[in-house]
């Protein structure tokens, strides 16, 4: 599909694979959106905002890979013929909301319609089942999914890296342009039916990750999700990926993240951390990550099964025939069962040594034990499963010859599509189940077992059981599986470790009944109860609180291309203009003008740390103005500050945060009085010098007045969690000492207490209060938390009953981020043209020492 987009995605146009066929007309809306969706596409920043909509009514659209429907072709008729997929997760999952609530689906279909009956069967979903097909082009399709989703994306998050080419396919650009190509396409549906003000979007899976960028691009305050259901690699792993950066902003295009464990949830959050420089925090036990004044949410929860459909399924009357079948086939022996796909990530052949080693070690239950290993259709295809294959057949092969009879195979291999009846029949009869798996998202074989293994009434009559007896399972689960942590009385075993696994085996058949039966009620209280109802109802109302800000603040977007990003702030907050702050300079008289220098007037990345030619000439031509005031507030120390700025006469310098004190080039500097006891540096140098030398990259600052822990060229993560420890362990040390311990960028400062860029601003408008020359214009421009002091201080002083009018204010952050300055600058540069914007406009002053000279004591 062709696009007029301003912005060239990956340069996706340069190639083919954009020039698509178009799809069928847009499909007829529920409402009517008048203005938004075109023909051809715009991906205006539109908000949708000033949109009216005949409709109102809220839905849930969900968008994954594959619609959940089955399809057939008639033979006769030739017409398609569809139904809905009972076992699709993403058609349960409508039992966590109200019976009113109306959900769209968005995706493929797992058959491929031909281009002259698309727009037909497009019709037929959307009116009979609520579905939007996507359609995508057959080459397309073949590049997308099997392509860049199963030979690139499906391995490394599973920890398979393409290290030669015999072992998974390297990164392919084409691949990459083919899976965004697809992800635009998903996301040009959902724009044809979405009512962005009122409806929720819910993104599945690894497929769409960068579908959000899209949407986001688009609607700036749409409400959107997303879940994955496969692991999320370690930041080790994850970050061999080319276009790592491109995903992650994906991710962070959507306002909550849903992962089945904490560890996929943490493995995330460290690649945001150490690849975007983003930090996280818990606020009221709900993890966010803060991206450019948006808060992403992160939502820890694995999903569950359709208890109804479940208990339905052994309710069928073919499922008691199949049951009374299995049992006397396996009569007096023990059933351990299997149903994994056939993939090289679910262990099956590591799972078929521990049973041989079991039969190995264990003469006695040779004959006693079956394992019933099904194995469902590979979802892919290639050398790696091929291989997969073969190994486990071969696996068996050899147990059955060695440990096997004539009437007795110790391995029993189902490779054929096993109706749900079937499987059902077997978790109900087997004494265990075994998950071995060496990664796998979720996995809910353990969730089915445990509720067949329950029963119902029907069932218990099949099975020869009383109504209300008591019922036991034992589960073997991969330690590496998502569902693991939330089955505490499984045995949780290593899988590449075979002898723990046989002990497990063993264990689990041998267990005394009364511990089973212990085991299995604690694994159904919690299966029954969080079904995936609760699952979907529970991601839904996170998403609803995560969105709730949405329109209290000003948002616009930034960034080109799969970089592009909202910007989400106060309504108050706004960029200063020179026209804006020159008009109000012009009409001043009495002007405070207030610098921090790194970040501020000097790149904060920046090798040279010291002042260019035109800050210098811009600083002394605003100091030679009599009608200024002008101070550099910074944390270095004076003996650089001085230094660097002796050419600015009239220039006030505060260093160390205000510790020190120099009103003008030639006069000398002054000590604050607040603090001068600094007995507690001996504290506290030799606890960060224990620090420095436990985490590598890391240093200390000595200053005059203070001591700085940096840790920017530590590891990010254990820097940061260094930084934490330093920060507990110091205030615990100097709980009774006249010090402050903060926590800034990448550092850990202590210093005295009652210093603060905030009362130097404070005492020196003070002083222009009582020496007869009121402010009438404060501009405070900084960058970091520090500086926050300044601006809350400032702010104050309009407040001030001394004052004989406010003053125009001007509180500046550089960059945009939550600040409690109401004007953003959005970096040095911008910084330094605004300074020279005032200094076009200033008059020159002959050069002497400000007439407002005071002695430090007398300020503070």
């Amino acid at each position: 599909m062709a696009s007029r987009s301003p912005t060239n995605f990956l340069d996706l146009a340069s190639g083919d694979l954009l020039d698509l066929p178009r799809t069928p007309r847009p499909l007829p809306r529920v409402m009517t959106v008048p203005g938004i969706i075109s023909e051809m596409d715009d991906y205006g920043s539109n908000d949708g905002d000033s949109e009216s909509s005949s409709v109102c009514r809220e839905r849930k659209i969900i968008v994954a890979n594959m619609l959940p429907l089955q399809a057939k072709k008639d033979g006769q008729s030739g017409k398609w013929c569809f139904s809905f997929d009972e076992d699709s997760i993403l058609l349960q999952l409508k039992n966590g909301f109200s019976p009113e609530m109306e959900v769209i689906y968005v995706g493929s279909l797992k058959v491929e319609i031909d281009a002259n009956e698309q727009e037909e069967v497009a019709q037929k979903l959307f009116d009979n089942f609520n579905c939007v097909p996507t359609f995508l082009p057959h080459d397309l399709q073949k590049k997308f999914y099997l392509g860049f989703c199963k030979q690139q994306i499906w391995p490394l998050f599973h920890y398979m890296l393409p290290m030669c080419p015999e072992h998974g396919d390297r990164f392919d650009r084409l691949l990459w342009q083919a899976y965004v190509s697809a992800n635009k396409i998903f996301a040009d549906k959902v724009m044809e039916i979405i009512n962005p003000e009122e409806d929720s979007v819910w993104v599945h899976d690894y497929h769409l990750m960068v579908l959000p960028t899209f949407l986001r691009k688009r609607y700036n305050r749409v409400k959107l999700g997303f879940f994955l259901h496969s692991p999320f690699p370690s930041s080790e792993i994850y970050r061999t990926l080319p276009v790592r950066d491109e995903i992650l902003r994906g991710l962070l295009n959507c306002d909550l993240v849903g992962f089945h464990t904490f560890d996929y949830a943490r493995h995330f959050l460290s690649c945001c951390s150490r690849m975007l420089g983003l930090d996280y925090e818990s606020k009221r036990g709900h993890i966010g990550l803060d991206y450019y004044g948006r808060t992403v949410y992160i939502k820890i929860l694995p999903v569950g099964i359709h208890m109804g459909r479940l208990e339905s399924v052994m309710n069928l009357p073919s499922t008691s025939a199949k049951v009374r079948e299995v049992r006397d086939q396996f009569m007096g022996k023990k059933l351990i069962l299997g149903i994994d796909d056939m993939d090289i990530f679910k262990g099956i052949s590591l799972k078929l040594l521990a049973v041989e080693q079991l039969l190995r070690q264990r003469p006695e239950l040779r004959g006693k034990i079956v394992l019933v290993q099904i194995v469902n259709p590979a979802r892919g295809s290639g050398k790696d499963v091929h291989e997969a294959q073969k190994e486990t057949y071969l696996a068996a092969e050899r147990i059955n010859e060695a440990y096997g009879s004539n009437n007795y195979k110790p391995v029993i291999l189902i490779d054929r599509p096993v109706p749900r009846f079937e499987k059902t029949a077997y978790y109900a009869l087997a004494e265990c189940c075994i998950v071995s798996a060496v990664r796998d998202g979720m996995n809910l074989v353990p969730y089915k077992y445990i509720v067949c293994r329950q029963g119902t009434p029907f069932m218990d009559k099949a099975m020869g059981l009383q109504v209300g007896s008591p019922r036991t399972s034992m589960l073997v689960v991969s330690e590496f599986i998502g569902c693991s942590p939330s089955l505490s009385g499984a045995i949780r075993v290593n899988p590449w470790d075979i002898d723990a696994v046989a002990d497990a085996l063993e264990l689990a058949i041998t267990m005394p009944e009364s511990e089973k039966q212990l085991r299995h009620e604690k694994h159904y209280r919690y299966v029954s109860s969080h079904d995936i109802g609760y699952w979907s109802r529970s991601f839904m109302l996170d998403l609803e609180r995560a969105c709730q800000d949405h329109y209290s603040k000003r948002c616009w977007g930034i960034g080109l291309g799969l970089r592009f990003r909202v910007v989400s702030l106060s309504p108050g907050f706004r960029k200063l203009t020179i026209d804006h702050i020159v008009s109000a300079y012009k009409r001043t008289h009495r002007r405070a003008i207030f610098l921090d220098y790194d970040g501020t007037i000097i790149p904060q990345s920046s090798i040279i740390k010291t002042p260019s030619p035109e800050v210098i000439s811009v600083l002394t031509t605003l100091c030679n103005d009599p009608c200024n005031t002008v101070f550099i507030v910074s944390g270095r120390g004076r003996s650089s500050l001085g230094e660097w700025f002796a050419s600015c006469e009239m220039l006030g310098i505060a260093a160390e945060h205000g510790y020190f004190i120099r009103w003008g080039g030639t006069s000398e500097w002054e000590t604050s009085p607040v603090s001068s006891d600094l007995d507690w540096i001996k504290i506290v140098e030799p606890v960060m010098r224990s620090y420095t030398e436990a985490t590598d990259g890391s240093c200390i600052e000595p200053k005059e007045s203070a001591l700085v822990w940096h840790h920017q060229d530590a590891d990010s993560d254990f820097g940061s969690c260094q930084a934490k420890e330093l920060l507990d362990h110091l205030e615990n040390v100097l709980a009774n000492e006249p010090a402050v311990v903060k926590r800034g960028q990448h550092i850990v400062e202590v210093k005295p207490q009652g210093v603060s860029k905030g009362l130097v601003a404070e005492k020196v408008l003070s002083r222009m209060v009582d020496s007869g020359r009121p402010p009438d214009f404060v501009m405070c421009i900084g960058d970091d938390r520090s500086d926050e002091d300044m601006f809350e201080s400032i702010s104050s002083i309009v407040s001030s009953p001394s004052l004989p009018s406010a003053p125009e204010i001007f509180a500046c952050t550089v960059g945009r981020k939550p600040s409690k300055a109401k004007f953003y600058l959005d970096d040095t540069s911008d910084v330094v043209k605004l300074l020279q914007g005032l200094a076009s406009t200033s008059r020159p002053r002959p050069r002497q020492l400000p007439q407002m000279r005071v002695s430090f004591e007398s300020v503070f």
